[in-house]
């Protein structure tokens, strides 16, 4: 394929995503799709390489029932979608922490006296570069902002396959991990939700066309 059709096939892509508020419920997506829709996030950049997330995917209809009475802004979506998936962030992702310690050496294979500096780097880059000592929640608001490069890589991936998507961040915190730990599935000392995402295929066509600011509204060349 030519570098303009790629180009070309990219923004149809772009264009054609919108945030599906309601699928068709008879029209699902296939395995291999999805696959490639999840594996995109999975292997998403992520800040430092933590990747600080999971990914829980929703199929079981009594949790989506229970689901709808705490995400207010994922009625239509819990009713209808194919997929649903609920991303994790988790908390306390510190350079020395068992996690961080597992994805340096077991994951990327670091050696001893190389993670050392790392970690001083790290914690430099943390604490000093971005104040994120300063809370906990400082700390997993940086994880949770990783998990948004995820969402992102995976609507877009589902758009190129003519999947539709939609990102939900209307729901109760607080009563998602709630029902999340009461059903075994979260451990809330580990992770809080950050943000969730339905994939399917649209009831119907947006009634209104797609709308963004102008390029040079937003881009400012500095040379």
């Amino acid at each position: 394929m030519e570098q303009q059709a790629i180009r070309d096939q990219i923004l149809q892509a772009f264009n054609f995503r919108h945030a599906t508020k309601r699928f068709n419920p008879d029209k699902k997506v296939n395995a291999e799709d999805f696959h490639t829709i999840i594996e995109a996030g999975r292997l998403s950049p992520s800040s430092i390489g933590a990747e600080p997330w999971r990914f829980l995917v929703v199929q079981n209809e009594d949790l989506r029932q229970k689901l709808k009475k705490v995400s207010w802004g994922a009625q239509g979506q819990l009713d209808t979608a194919s997929h649903f998936v609920i991303l994790l962030a988790r908390k306390n992702v510190r350079p020395g922490t068992e996690y961080l310690t597992h994805i340096m050496k077991e994951i990327k294979n670091v050696p001893d006296d190389v993670l050392e500096d790392m970690n001083k780097r790290y914690e430099m880059f943390q604490n000093d570069s971005l104040d994120l000592y300063e809370s906990e929640r400082s700390l997993w608001d940086w994880a949770s902002k990783q998990t948004y490069i995820a969402l992102g890589n995976m609507m877009s991936v589902a758009a190129f396959l003519g999947v539709d998507s939609c990102p939900i961040e209307g729901f109760s915190m607080r009563e998602v991990t709630q029902l999340l730990s009461d059903e075994g599935i979260m451990n809330e000392n580990e992770f809080l939700p950050s943000v969730m995402v339905a994939f399917g295929y649209r009831a119907e066509d947006p009634k209104r066309a797609k709308t963004r600011q102008a390029y040079e509204d937003v881009i400012e060349w500095l040379e």
